[in-house]
């Protein structure tokens, strides 16, 4: 029985999104092989380099597993990074799983001198604002009918959805809020064990040591 979120611990931001994960009182998967996919509801796809990503899933021999899980039922959230992978199309570059309907374009919002912040409701995710972070990020240039666009950023779409995929060009896993996770998490049928909104200090603390 699938029923348990991973987070592909290849490169990137990893260690956030377990934190957050860890907050809503779940037991996160740090998934470098193959045989940790069986038990996954849901993987998160972190923020990081696509293409050492997509290079080091190969190296670990990944990629296939990955897709059988995927047409499995397992469900994936790529941030940044993350969804340039999942994506079936990116302007200028051979795609990689091909996952999810929609067209990226990598690093679109400019390089890391331009990064930005946002603070925006997403009603999907939150009736309360939330912080939005954008680092080297893409945009995510068109969806096919299915995907749902969750939010745009100046009329542009950075988080979008289907049954199976989510993708985000920012960084919820950065912010102190824990919304986007446990939206995922409910997304991909796992109960929330805590009620918490954000992650504490503390916490934040004693997992970066």
């Amino acid at each position: 029985m699938r029923s348990k979120i991973g987070v592909l611990d290849l490169q990137g931001g990893v260690l956030e999104h377990l934190t957050h994960l860890e907050a809503l009182g779940l037991e996160p998967v740090a998934v470098k092989k193959a045989e940790q996919l069986e038990d996954l509801a849901g993987i998160i796809f972190p923020g990081g380099e696509s293409t050492c990503m997509i290079r080091l899933l190969r190296i670990f021999e990944l990629e296939v597993p990955i897709k059988e899980a995927f047409s499995d039922g397992m469900k994936i959230w790529g941030t940044c990074a993350g969804a340039i992978l999942i994506a079936n199309e990116v302007v200028g570059e051979k795609p990689n799983l091909q996952l999810m309907n929609i067209t990226v374009d990598r690093n679109a919002f400019g390089p890391q001198i331009d990064s930005f912040h946002e603070t925006a409701v997403i009603p999907a995710i939150s009736d309360e604002p939330l912080e939005l972070t954008f680092i080297r990020a893409p945009q995510i240039t068109a969806v096919e009918d299915e995907v749902q666009v969750l939010h745009r950023t100046n009329g542009i779409v950075t988080a979008a959805e289907t049954e199976n995929c989510l993708a985000t060009s920012f960084h919820p896993e950065l912010s102190g809020s824990t919304a986007f996770h446990r939206y995922f998490a409910e997304k991909c049928g796992v109960s929330v064990k805590q009620n918490s909104t954000s992650i504490s200090d503390k916490a934040w603390m004693q997992r970066k040591r």
